[in-house]
């Protein structure tokens, strides 16, 4: 009798099955947010502005979203070990510089020093996490002031031209339709989703922001990985200000300032939380199309440019609160 009682109950196994019913539902949101979010955007911008959806401005978008995209690319995997760099925006200023001042003479090999410059300050911060024990936010605060410093004091806010026909024919042309900028910037997408998806080190990424302590017992060389992934960053970043120093044949002291939200913005919306452990390279793509399109559309649109960031605002704050998964994080602070 009692397990008829429990059969015919209210609290027998339905419940369960709607519990776990509706945690797939949740789970397939957050999954497929970026992507929604992505279609929505396209559909209300397209009603919004006829000129939205031409060729013209279709590569407009993918242009002003190459820096963008090739600095996420590397800032995915430091916010998937659970990390941050908030000096992304420094470095490719630094860069920028760099390959300004050797274009002229170097022409397209202007790519060497700016991405060792990149790859060295990226090697800084992660010495400052992995071996000083120095919290990424704390230790990327004070290296995004020194990396701006030495900007400011080089170029004494003037700009640097790039004046180098080679330089600008190798990295600011067009072929088929498509800047080279952009194929530069695709080139770089599947190589780092290459990386992520079949690589060890990828993996490792992924296990220290999934629990750190775990990974040390596991035998994972955490302080190899932060510096290898820091490393990796700053690379990119170096190549993100050689791209931006292309585009606008100059670099300047104010080049890349705030860049480092949007990075933060794309990574995040793209479905990566702050807290690591998850992730992919796809969805970074599909949050700097999001980030890139949100403020393209505006700007088509008309809409205030002091009510745009206010939009951006609320775009991250609900990206946040639909992608973040509460029962693998615990305690939230």
């Amino acid at each position: 009798m009692s397990q008829a009682m429990k059969a015919d109950s209210p609290g027998g196994a339905a419940p369960a099955r709607d519990s776990g019913f509706k945690g797939f539902q949740i789970d397939l949101l957050r999954r497929s947010f970026p992507a929604i979010f992505l279609a929505v955007l396209v559909v209300v911008f397209t009603f919004m502005s006829p000129r939205f959806l031409s060729l013209g401005n279709l590569s407009t978008v993918l242009e002003q979203g190459t820096v963008l995209l090739v600095t996420s690319l590397g800032a995915s995997f430091i916010i998937m070990a659970g990390s941050i760099d908030i000096s992304v925006g420094a470095i490719v200023a630094v860069a920028a510089l760099v390959a300004a001042l050797t274009a002229n003479t170097l022409g397209a090999l202007a790519i060497i020093p700016a991405v060792l410059v990149g790859a060295m300050c990226g090697c800084i911060n992660g010495l400052l996490l992995a071996v000083g024990k120095v919290p990424s936010f704390v230790a990327t605060l004070g290296t995004q002031v020194v990396y701006r410093g030495f900007v400011l004091y080089f170029t004494k806010g003037a700009p640097v031209e790039i004046s180098n026909d080679g330089f600008l024919d190798a990295y600011s042309s067009v072929s088929y339709g498509v800047p080279h900028t952009v194929m530069i910037g695709l080139a770089l997408a599947v190589a780092a989703w290459a990386i992520f998806k079949f690589t060890v080190f990828g993996r490792e990424v992924l296990a220290i922001g999934g629990g750190e302590r775990v990974s040390i017992l596991t035998g994972i060389a955490v302080t190899r990985v932060k510096i290898l992934m820091f490393l990796l960053l700053g690379a990119l970043c170096g190549m993100a200000g050689l791209l931006q120093g292309a585009r606008t044949m100059a670099a300047t002291s104010q080049l890349g300032l705030g860049l480092e939200l949007d990075v933060i913005a794309s990574v995040v919306v793209g479905g990566t939380p702050l807290t690591g452990g998850l992730g992919s390279i796809t969805n970074t793509f599909l949050g700097v199309l999001i980030v890139t399109l949100l403020s393209n559309g505006m700007n088509m649109s008309g809409v205030d440019p002091y009510l745009q960031n206010i939009i951006k605002g609320v775009v991250l704050i609900v990206a946040v609160f639909i992608n973040i998964d509460r029962k693998k994080i615990g305690i939230i602070k």
